[in-house]
């Protein structure tokens, strides 16, 4: 490459960089509370939005948090997410999730978009995530009330109640829409089905096993961390 390209190869690297970004996009105003009434609403930043002139407290405030959720599912987990409007664009989402008495599970997932960041505030959490290959080292802590852990971004990440008592954490992610798959449910349950084959080889399995996982019902607890 000749010296004179160098600078201007330089420069269409790093905006191609920007555009590729794998956070959300940092918002060009103050806010932009989400709004489905196109008559009310101003179009900013690509977002359709309440006119911020008619904003309200109410916009960025959501109760209920407090709620226990009901974990009679096949998991023993459930989501609750905080339904914020006044969030819309800005990159950050916070969800609470209980978990029931001993082997309450939310199951190994990924967020393809986020890091997530969770505090336990009742009960005893086994949790930990996986890394990349070729390494696959699992890091896992035993968690107790007031105990922190972080699961970065894109990595298979799971939360377990060793406790005797209903466990409680909440879950900050670094996106307004971090995604989630759920790893058994995504392979054993997609919907068409995964040729057996393909899992029996990749898993190591009997294709009888395949076949007897794939027909069952794969509980999604509507989790999002």
């Amino acid at each position: 490459m000749k010296p004179a390209c160098f600078p201007l190869a330089f420069i269409l690297f790093v905006l191609a960089s920007k555009l590729a970004s794998p956070t959300d996009p940092s918002p060009l105003q103050d806010f932009c509370v989400a709004i489905n009434d196109a008559q009310n609403a101003v179009f900013i930043n690509g977002k359709l939005c309440k006119d911020p002139k008619l904003a309200t407290p109410q916009d960025f405030f959501f109760s209920g948090l407090n709620v226990l959720g009901n974990t009679s599912n096949q998991l023993g987990s459930i989501v609750t997410p905080a339904i914020v409007p006044g969030l819309n664009t800005l990159g950050i989402s916070l969800v609470r999730i209980d978990y029931a008495p001993y082997r309450g599970l939310n199951p190994p997932h990924t967020h393809p978009r986020a890091t997530e960041i969770l505090v336990v505030v009742k009960g005893t959490l086994y949790v930990g995530f996986v890394t990349s290959n070729p390494d696959n080292r699992l890091f896992s802590k035993v968690l107790y009330p007031g105990d922190v852990f972080v699961f970065p971004v894109g990595m298979i990440h799971f939360q377990f109640n060793m406790g005797r008592t209903n466990a409680v954490a909440f879950a900050a992610l670094s996106s307004q829409e971090p995604g989630v798959i759920g790893i058994a449910k995504a392979v054993f349950g997609s919907e068409s089905a995964i040729n057996p084959d393909v899992l029996a080889k990749a898993f190591q399995l009997d294709k009888k096993i395949v076949d007897q996982l794939q027909s069952r019902f794969w509980s999604d607890n509507n989790y999002r961390a």
